[in-house]
């Protein structure tokens, strides 16, 4: 069977519009490549099984036992492995830029496909989406019916306005009173000491952290060489440069902000990771998984 990248690669999603399908597909794809390299050892079962029992909640019966053996078994999850897992998705106007496929679709592909992983393993799931501020909070829950709730909540959103990902890192530290893991899944265009101040306080609540950075290959590349008009997709303002005399200060800028905060990050035993819009989902979600075993 061919790995997830191959069947599902991230330029696909300009293809299709149904994302709890997409979250599906990647997630069904990722669990049947876990026995190959380099995800060999991975676990996404915290279940033990016995013999249904009349009376037992049918939500737990495993149908595909039935199937197979025609004998009636019930999953029975452990509770006490169970965490809340908060997804923070920037819907902030930058996050519409790439083409075929841009940074806001590949990152709602991963929060929804990192909810369908994580609601499969019992894990109470939730997603705020901010821009400027915070625009809906969808509280955690474990049940595939809340998993429709969080993916129609992602697609019914729009990227706008600027970005304040501190309001809401701040909102989530104050409002969440359980530990748990926070995900925040952005292209982090904001002031740097504000994104730190958020993540610090998030950490300071005893909660663990894994911060996607989000961007497109031509923000990480620059590949442009003709005279070429920029506009800041949240201010709208315009600029007229020649790319060439511009791009060693331009990478330089990105790597020096990404190498930072990678280790700002580091200091607080956040997880961080840069992520090119092109990098085969099977990556992202093996490192979720990491994280979630090392803390579950």
């Amino acid at each position: 069977m061919r790995a997830i990248s191959e069947l599902l690669p991230p330029e696909a999603l300009a293809r299709f519009s149904n994302m709890n399908l997409i979250a599906r597909w990647i997630v069904e794809g990722f669990i049947s490549g876990l026995h190959r390299s380099p995800f060999h050892g991975f676990s996404v079962e915290f279940a033990e099984y016995r013999p249904y029992v009349a009376g037992d909640d049918l939500r737990y019966f495993d149908w595909k036992a039935l199937a197979r053996s025609d004998r009636k078994y019930i999953k029975k999850y452990h509770s006490e492995t169970n965490m809340q897992v908060h997804i923070l998705l920037d819907c902030s106007a930058s996050m519409k830029f790439g083409d075929p496929v841009s940074k806001f679709r590949y990152a709602s592909a991963i929060a929804s496909a990192i909810s369908y992983l994580a609601i499969l393993q019992q894990d109470p799931t939730g997603i705020i989406l901010f821009a400027d501020k915070v625009l809906k909070y969808v509280p955690p829950k474990s049940s595939m019916r809340h998993l429709r709730e969080i993916v129609t909540t992602v697609m019914d959103a729009e990227p706008q306005q600027t970005t304040s990902i501190n309001a809401a890192l701040h909102y989530l530290a104050e409002t969440v009173k359980r530990r748990g893991l926070f995900i925040v899944i952005s292209d982090f265009y904001d002031d740097k000491e504000k994104i730190v101040a958020g993540l610090r306080h998030l950490r300071f609540k005893k909660s663990e952290v894994i911060a996607f950075h989000i961007l497109d290959h031509n923000e990480l590349k620059f590949p442009y060489a003709m005279l070429s008009e920029f506009r800041d997709m949240e201010t709208n303002e315009r600029v007229q440069v020649m790319p060439a005399s511009l791009r060693a200060a331009y990478m330089a800028a990105v790597g020096g902000f990404s190498d930072d905060l990678r280790k700002q990050c580091s200091n607080m035993d956040i997880d961080y990771q840069l992520i090119d819009t092109s990098t085969p989902f099977d990556k992202v979600l093996a490192h979720y998984l990491h994280k979630r075993q090392r803390v579950g």
